[in-house]
């Protein structure tokens, strides 16, 4: 059998970039799977018989599901392996491929969208957040991509070259513990983020006869600094969960309105209730 070329496994790495594209309900991923790994199926079965390559490509439209990022790896893997094994025993590389697609989803999720991107967030608004700049949404897109290409560039070639011993090594228990550190990580992270990016106030005051007046915000900020976003994060937070995240553009509209009525209340009656 041929083997695998550095120029095939760049090209599958280029054609993961859309492997969300061809995304459906029953088998997920496997039909853009199946067209990202098919440079390297071209080369390795280019003679074999019209069923082998038929049986080849039958094997990546089964069942798939896992974070793009990890895609790059895992199909590197899966071509040292179509690469080395029998045609015989060209199950385990399905089972391969479906074992690893679990642990990756977990690992990816947990370092890269729950972690990453709120970094990249939160930059890219504190760049646009007074002034309005479009520099923000343009840092935060470089900053993603200048984490995501080399990850998969060298995803694919480490994972066609050291991957299956990388995987024996470290195994599966490995990613999966580094999944839940990147958990903790993410959720300090946006903890952390919360008192730079939501801008929560209240202007409420009580007068009194004698002395100064109560501010309300004031007494907050003695007892938990920071509270109110806090509290309006976490509210958001609990109406996306609740609707699996199917509701945001209403909670972004909701958000907005909440601002408007209270600035016109504010406006009107001269009693800043938030700002």
């Amino acid at each position: 059998m041929a083997h695998v070329s550095k120029h095939a496994l760049n090209k599958v790495l280029l054609r993961t970039q859309g492997c969300q594209f061809a995304h459906n309900y029953e088998r997920m991923q496997s039909l853009s799977l199946t067209y990202c790994f098919s440079p390297v199926l071209e080369e390795l079965y280019k003679d074999a018989p019209k069923e082998e390559r038929v049986t080849a490509g039958q094997r990546y439209l089964e069942y798939f599901n896992t974070h793009p990022l990890a895609i790059p790896f895992i199909l590197g893997i899966c071509a040292a392996l179509e690469e080395s094994t029998d045609e015989d025993h060209k199950d385990a590389v399905t089972g391969i491929k479906t074992s690893l697609m679990g642990p990756f989803a977990g690992l990816g999720d947990s370092m890269l969208n729950l972690t990453w991107y709120p970094i990249a967030g939160s930059i890219g608004a504190s760049l646009c957040v007074d002034n309005g700049s479009l520099i923000g949404p343009l840092v935060m897109f470089l900053l993603i991509n200048l984490l995501y290409w080399p990850l998969k560039y060298f995803g694919i070639h480490m994972g066609y070259s050291k991957g299956m011993e990388l995987i024996e090594k470290g195994g599966v228990a490995l990613i999966e513990r580094l999944g839940n550190l990147a958990n903790v990580l993410g959720i300090i992270v946006v903890g952390c983020l919360i008192p730079q990016t939501v801008k929560l106030k209240t202007g409420l005051e009580f007068a009194f006869s004698e002395g100064d007046p109560l501010v309300i915000q004031n007494q907050l900020d003695s007892v938990m600094p920071y509270i109110l976003p806090v509290l309006l994060t976490t509210v958001c937070y609990h109406l996306i969960k609740k609707g699996n995240g199917k509701n945001t553009a209403q909670v972004i509209i909701g958000l907005i309105v909440f601002a408007l009525v209270f600035a016109a209340i504010g406006y009107y009656t001269g009693v800043s209730i938030f700002a």
